[in-house]
């Protein structure tokens, strides 16, 4: 009885540790899930732009985010009730979520010169394509990064003279060196076309530096921050399992 009684406090200590963990966990997944359905309302606009954009990743962070949610919840659950064979199902879908993270973490910090690569190749094709028929999608996806990021082409704004749109501006007898006006600084009152010398009104950085700096200054502690959460989730099996080995022992204490 005495060996039974010391045993309760360290499940009750083990309870507690397990539900913060499963708390900060549950968060994880609604912060994964929020940046997959970001990615799938807003930010897709941008990354459909690269060359090795995959369609499927926003819905692989949202269903990864959605089973961490799921996860965690049950994990509260199977601590609250204290089964011991619960703990350990939890215990190894940890284990799987250590599996995922990790790969996803070792990849951004592995593909991110890949990445700037793919979009500097997307952008070449997309200012060859921009205005064209069929490809409006394209088009105003141009105009909102050239808008937002505050830039022009893609290393600078004389990209824009070698694309169809500045030929079909010089066919209009206007001029071969023109950009959109996206470019501009101010759309009301911006002289966008003959900008060869005179680019007061227009941006002149290209767009790819802006996207090179963000991936150097936030994809590799991204990265970083994936494989420190993985490693979390290492953590909480150890807890579940321990436990689960714990509540057991405790079962067979009391029986004796």
């Amino acid at each position: 009885m005495d060996t039974a009684l010391s045993t309760a406090p360290v499940v009750t200590c083990m309870k507690t540790l397990m539900m913060v963990f499963n708390f900060i966990f549950w968060v994880t997944g609604i912060v994964i899930l929020a940046i997959g359905i970001w990615t799938k309302v807003d930010l897709y606009k941008y990354l459909e732009l690269s060359s090795i954009y995959q369609p499927e990743a926003p819905y692989v962070l949202i269903g990864v985010g959605a089973v961490i949610v799921l996860i965690g919840s049950l994990g509260c659950c199977c601590t609250i009730k204290g089964h011991s064979v619960l703990l350990y199902m939890f215990c190894g879908f940890l284990f799987i979520v250590f599996i995922i993270e990790l790969s996803a973490g070792i990849a951004l910090l592995v593909y991110r010169g890949k990445l700037e690569t793919g979009f500097k190749e997307g952008l070449q094709s997309a200012l060859q394509l921009y205005g064209t028929n069929g490809n409006g999608e394209i088009t105003d996806a141009v105009d909102e990064l050239q808008e937002k990021l505050v830039c022009c082409g893609i290393s600078s704004y004389a990209d824009w003279f070698k694309t169809p749109y500045a030929a079909k501006a010089e066919k209009e007898g206007k001029s071969i060196y023109s950009v959109p006006e996206s470019c501009c600084r101010n759309r009301h009152d911006c002289v966008h076309y003959g900008v060869q010398t005179n680019t007061t009104d227009i941006h002149i950085q290209g767009c790819h530096m802006f996207v090179v700096d963000f991936i150097n200054g936030n994809m590799g502690p991204i990265g970083g921050v994936a494989l420190g959460i993985s490693f979390f989730q290492i953590l909480g099996a150890i807890l579940a399992f321990c436990l689960a080995k714990s509540i057991n022992r405790a079962k067979y204490e009391q029986v004796a």
